[in-house]
């Protein structure tokens, strides 16, 4: 009526067959004995391979048995023809399995081989697509950079060959005040133009200013509130604090009197 859990699966808490304790008869040979060399994981459970070997243990006990006695010169060269067939076959077998042992050891090598060759034929490809993607950039920048200076030497030769000729061509108004750096604005002395030749144009030409009658008839037509002349004297400007440090503008001002006298 009692029950135990355990920490461990049944998976992880299950060992290997039980193999009881055993007492051979004297005078008795089991044939079980044969396979004591086997052991879980190592030959069993018994598959194809340790099938054929229990066959070829019974074929030799069945061939020992077999075996005639050594009574008399005849069965003595009789038993000697019967081992040295049963030598070669042991011969052949050996080689047929060593055969098999080094086919499987080729297949083995040749994935071996095959699978190092597409790891270095994969490596091989990733280079050589990262040298042919830098080789495509400068490409296509090279590229670029030709289409932009021919782009540029086009325009320039368009330019040229609008007025190859020297012919004159029409004004536009609208494109000579639009642009600060035109003719229109900043004329050149080589096409005609001087500006010091016309400096009076620009000069204030006024009858009241440059004559006396013109003067006196300013004076009289203005009202009398604005001839008394009323100035007043600039105060003094305080150069020294209180602590008698003197300020940097009145270090200043006696420098600019220095440089004046």
């Amino acid at each position: 009526t009692l029950g135990t859990q355990t920490d461990y699966r049944d998976g992880e808490a299950q060992t290997d067959p039980y193999s009881p304790e055993y007492i051979v008869r004297s005078g008795s040979v089991p044939e079980i004995l044969t396979l004591a060399t086997l052991t879980w994981g190592r030959g069993l459970p018994a598959g194809q391979a340790e099938m054929e070997i229990i066959d070829r243990i019974r074929e030799k006990r069945a061939w020992e048995a077999a075996l005639p006695p050594m009574d008399s010169p005849s069965n003595i060269a009789k038993r000697l023809k019967m081992m040295e067939a049963m030598e070669r076959k042991e011969w052949a077998y050996r080689e047929e399995e060593i055969d098999k042992l080094q086919k499987v050891q080729m297949e083995v090598f040749k994935k071996l081989l095959q699978r190092r060759e597409e790891d270095r034929n994969e490596l091989n490809d990733m280079r050589l697509n990262d040298h042919w993607q830098n080789h495509q950039k400068a490409k296509e920048e090279k590229m670029r950079k030709i289409q932009h200076d021919c782009a540029l030497m086009l325009r320039k030769i368009i330019a040229k060959r609008k007025n190859w000729m020297g012919k004159l061509e029409r004004r536009d108004i609208i494109r000579e005040y639009n642009d600060f750096a035109s003719q229109t604005y900043a004329p050149l002395s080589r096409i005609g133009f001087f500006p010091d030749n016309n400096s009076d144009y620009y000069a204030v030409k006024n009858y009241y200013l440059n004559t006396f009658a013109g003067l006196c008839e300013l004076e009289k037509s203005a009202p009398p509130s604005i001839f008394p002349i009323k100035i007043k004297a600039p105060k003094p400007k305080c150069l020294i604090t209180k602590t008698g440090y003197i300020k940097r503008a009145g270090r200043l001002e006696v420098v600019l009197t220095q440089v004046h006298q």
